[in-house]
């Protein structure tokens, strides 16, 4: 790895992002979970990294409501997160996350939700802990959330269209 670079996700990328996240996860389901959220326009933050000019790292924040009663909360959920495998264990997932809770907070998001490995997510702050009082048909152990102000403990989390279909393959 050289010449790392991270940046906003553009229209331009869509290609190469759909060829990292089918290379990462050897399947087309995470890429067509992107790109049914980017054109739903439910993304909030999309981020990729780049090497030598060619994208190697992707991650996508996309817009989850945390209902309690008639109150919703604005909340956003970290998936996916892709990087090339022939760059794996080289930091740009970290780096992607590290960058997107920085815009993210300078944008006023206060709570990030996360479906993953404990282990791995642990490192950036996410704890099942805290996502433990919210009803979510994926509640489980890898169901994680970090806050990084007042953000609800309990209500249902409702996620984007697009995860209906692509989670539930």
């Amino acid at each position: 790895m050289s010449m790392l670079s991270i940046r906003a996700a553009t229209p331009r990328d869509r290609e190469a992002i759909r060829k990292v996240e089918e290379h990462a996860f050897g399947q087309p389901a995470e890429a067509g979970l992107v790109d049914a959220l980017a054109a739903a326009g439910d993304t909030v933050v999309e981020l990729v990294a780049e090497d030598e000019g060619q994208i190697v790292g992707h991650i996508l924040f996309s817009r989850v409501l945390v209902k309690n009663g008639v109150e919703e909360f604005r909340a956003v959920a970290l998936a996916p997160l892709a990087v090339e495998p022939s760059f794996h264990r080289s930091g740009i997932g970290g780096a992607l996350i590290r960058e997107g809770h920085v815009r993210l907070k300078e944008a006023g998001e206060t709570l990030s939700i996360v479906l993953g490995d404990p282990a791995y997510y642990g490192r950036f702050g996410y704890t099942h802990a805290r996502a433990a009082g919210f009803e979510s048909e994926y509640q489980c152990d890898a169901l994680q959330a970090l806050d990084w102000d007042k953000a609800p403990e309990t209500g249902c989390l409702v996620y984007p269209r697009a995860f209906s279909s692509e989670l539930a393959a």
